[in-house]
């Protein structure tokens, strides 16, 4: 939707582009990359800058989503997840002979 005023014919979206249009004449592509990576670098969501920040950030996400869900919810998908995993054994008892003995034979017991 085009908002002009009474006053103007240009409207806002138009003066806008016409903005950025200028202001991308009057600098590089190098100067948009840079300072993107020094936003990308400076801003205060970017945990990698703040180990201490992000282990506490991850540990209050753990802790809102434990308060979320009860007991059940973790017995439940631990349980399914169980049942689906690739590496549950129990379920496939000829792969799970089968990692034995590649175990076995790449152990420094084994024979080689």
């Amino acid at each position: 939707m085009l908002f002009r005023s009474k006053d103007q014919g240009m409207s806002r979206e138009e003066a806008g582009q016409k903005g950025g249009e200028a202001t991308s004449a009057s600098h590089g592509k190098e100067f948009y990359e840079d300072i993107g990576h020094k936003g990308g670098q400076e801003s205060s969501g970017n945990f990698a800058n703040d180990p201490n920040r992000a282990s506490e950030a991850g540990k209050k996400g753990g802790e809102a989503t434990a308060d979320s869900h009860g007991k059940d919810f973790y017995e439940d998908i631990g349980h399914k997840g169980g049942q689906e995993s690739g590496g549950n054994f129990a379920n496939d008892p000829e792969r799970a002979s089968e990692a034995g003995k590649k175990g076995g034979q790449n152990s420094h017991g084994g024979n080689r």
